[in-house]
């Protein structure tokens, strides 16, 4: 049984459309990070920081999103979203699996709050660096790992879409657009987003803001 740790509209969301892409059932089990008083602590047990996402999976806990997806997309090969190894795409793949997690994410979250800092004193690098060397893949190929869909644009495009397109916090360079239109109308990303937005409906925390503007 794959048990599934999710809150609407959070990092978490790519999960949940990987799962769409799989085809694979499973318990979602919501995570209300935005409640007040924080998370029950008793979910540190899931996930050491009390964050999303994170899977269950035969009594088996794995966390960070990278993994996940590492995890998801080789333990259902049917859908042939993880390049099996010896296939030339199993590298830079995974590579971007980890880039997201790693590099994309902190920086991102960095240059978001304004820090400046140099290009050696973070593990993660500077934002400029990030998005220069994204840009370039998207114009060198189709999709994150080659001229395929892949488990690894499920996470890319989770995060060019959200930090482009909501948060705009990253350039509309032409690579990241060209590249959002070959995702957006996927059914699973389409079917996701749908579930993804009746569940944040009903959480206190938007049901709050969505009245606030109303």
């Amino acid at each position: 049984m794959l048990k599934f740790y999710h809150a609407p509209w959070s990092r978490s969301s790519s999960v949940l459309w990987l799962l769409e892409e799989l085809g694979v059932d499973h318990e979602l089990v919501e995570i209300d990070i935005r409640q007040e008083g924080g998370v029950p602590e008793e979910y540190r047990k899931i996930q050491p920081n009390k964050k999303v996402p994170a899977i269950e999976h035969d009594g088996i806990v794995i966390t960070e999103r990278a993994a996940i997806t590492t995890y998801l997309a080789d333990a259902f090969p049917d859908a042939g979203l993880a390049p099996q190894i010896g296939d030339p795409m199993r590298g830079p793949y995974l590579s971007m699996l980890v880039y997201c997690d790693s590099v994309f994410d902190p920086a991102l979250a960095a240059h978001a709050q304004g820090w400046k800092y140099g290009g050696n004193n973070f593990s993660f690098g500077t934002f400029d660096d990030m998005v220069n060397y994204v840009d370039r893949i998207l114009t060198e190929r189709p999709y994150a790992a080659g001229d395929r869909f892949t488990a690894a644009d499920v996470q890319l495009g989770s995060s060019i879409g959200y930090t482009m397109e909501n948060l705009k916090a990253l350039p509309e360079r032409p690579s990241f657009l060209a590249y959002m239109e070959r995702l957006r109308d996927r059914p699973a990303n389409l079917r996701a987003a749908h579930k993804d937005q009746e569940m944040a409906m009903k959480t206190p925390f938007f049901q709050k803001q969505f009245a606030s503007q109303g």
